[in-house]
């Protein structure tokens, strides 16, 4: 365990070396928000409790996007392409032959890199927008921590997502194909363009069901006090189960190509 906690302090450390593209980062976050916040609030002068949602809930959600956006990796989960890139190059049979396990060691990186963006990049944009807008606020110290940890288990899910889509690229001449696929689905069923629950029918009952909406849509949820007691205590199992399901997966996924690597080299 020693050795995962050095990983993932490495990975918060690494991060944090990057002032600049942080800054740019916030601005970014901060300049979108604005433009979402605008956006939200036509939309919801004309439909009033869209989604269930108040005018100040809906500002809410907007600038929970935007702190999240990296933390939980909707458009991308800030470690696949460096392990697509070492999978093409064949320098992952290194990493497959260390005495450490492939899956744990970028989930304790991704965990630092997740860390940082949060302190980084999402409480800035977050005191930013509610100066301007006076949005929702948790419901005291209990709410904050509620919150806290869906998010948490939200950047858990993403992480397993992207191992997976990163594992790929045994399989495939080219793992970007899988990226941009798993960056539109990120993007559109996380709730990062609308909330889920803004989806009429179908479409709105199979988006919440998929591990994206473990991303934005049930920490907002969880920010906003939608869910109390056993409904809390379900939001968490949701999105547990979710990572459970796509950890299983990944593992699979890393023993098949540990032992593409054995016949390859043998």
């Amino acid at each position: 365990m020693r050795l995962y906690a050095t990983v993932a302090a490495g990975g918060f450390r690494r991060h944090a070396t990057y002032r600049v593209a942080t800054a740019a980062g916030v601005f970014t976050n901060t300049v979108f928000g604005f433009i979402l916040s605008y956006t939200y609030i036509a939309l919801w002068d004309e439909r009033p409790r869209l989604g269930g949602y108040s005018m100040d809930d809906a500002l809410a959600y907007v600038w929970i996007g935007q702190a999240l956006i990296t933390v939980c990796g909707m458009m991308g989960g800030g470690f696949e392409d460096e392990l697509i890139e070492r999978i093409r190059t064949g320098d992952i049979a290194v990493d497959l032959y260390r005495p450490a396990d492939l899956q744990t060691w970028w989930f304790s990186a991704n965990a630092g890199r997740s860390a940082f963006q949060l302190l980084g990049r999402g409480v800035a944009p977050m005191v930013l927008g509610w100066l301007a807008f006076r949005f929702t606020l948790p419901s005291g110290p209990g709410g904050l921590l509620a919150f806290l940890v869906a998010v948490a288990l939200g950047s858990t899910v993403s992480f397993a997502i992207w191992y997976l889509v990163a594992m790929s690229a045994f399989w495939l001449l080219d793992g970007q194909g899988v990226v941009q696929v798993a960056w539109l689905g990120g993007l559109f069923f996380s709730g990062m363009l609308l909330p889920l629950n803004v989806f009429p029918g179908a479409l709105g009952e199979v988006a919440r069901v998929l591990p994206w909406a473990s991303l934005l849509q049930v920490p907002a949820d969880v920010y906003l006090g939608t869910y109390e007691g056993w409904g809390l205590a379900g939001a968490y199992a949701f999105q547990g189960a979710w990572a459970v399901v796509l950890f299983g997966a990944g593992r699979a996924a890393q023993a098949a190509a540990a032992r593409k690597v054995v016949v390859q080299g043998g």
